[in-house]
């Protein structure tokens, strides 16, 4: 039977993506081959228990919540993810992935909303873009930037309009709390007419002090 490596299984508000806002079972899965400068999960790159996916529907199960977001690290960075989104899938579960974009997303069900991070060049990770995966996109699907300046700003808009991002699914442009102002980015975005969802990370407003809630 497929075994996870999972860091925690925690029911929460999602806090990004279109789905803001909504009761959902988090599964985090340890360990991430990245190490984005604004990580705020680095204590997911280690440790966790080894767990069939068997097991980890039935720890699902218990919080009685019918969504679910696969989440890591990168969870794709483990094999056996594919497995436990199937699973999910078939249980009747509203699934959604949220993955680096570095690693292959072809093999994920196609019930499952994939919520992919394409990495700005100041997260130090903008090489590890796999972009063979924006063709795997659909509308169920969306595309985030985590954006820490302004030339990220400039980056992200330039691969927005390129690559013809919001002719494929929702696209969300995101503030690293701290270290870009929200407002900042808003009348950036409002400025250039950007096809986009501005967001903020609505969990950390709730749980400031909870880490990865």
């Amino acid at each position: 039977m497929a075994k996870l490596r999972i860091t925690e299984i925690f029911h929460s508000i999602q806090g990004e993506s279109s789905r803001v806002g909504l009761p959902t079972v988090f599964v985090r899965l340890t360990g991430c081959p990245l190490r984005c400068i604004w990580c705020d999960t680095e204590y997911a790159f280690t440790g966790g228990e080894t767990i069939d996916v068997e097991t980890t529907l039935k720890r699902i199960a218990a919080f009685g919540c019918k969504t679910v977001c696969v989440t890591g690290g990168e969870p794709l960075a483990q094999s056996s993810c594919l497995d436990l989104l199937t699973a999910l899938c078939d249980a009747g579960y509203s699934v959604s992935l949220e993955t680096s974009g570095a690693l292959d997303v072809s093999g994920v069900d196609p019930r499952v909303a994939k919520i992919m991070d394409l990495k700005a060049p100041d997260s130090g990770e903008s090489a590890r873009n796999r972009w063979e995966n924006l063709a795997c996109l659909t509308p169920r699907d969306e595309v985030k930037f985590v954006l820490v300046s302004e030339a990220d700003y400039l980056w992200a808009k330039e691969t927005l309009h390129a690559r013809g991002l919001a002719d494929r699914c929702a696209v969300l442009f995101s503030p690293v709390p701290d270290r870009l102002a929200p407002t900042q980015l808003a009348e950036w975005i409002l400025r250039d007419h950007l096809p986009v969802r501005f967001q903020l990370q609505l969990h950390k407003l709730l749980w400031s002090s909870v880490a990865g809630r």
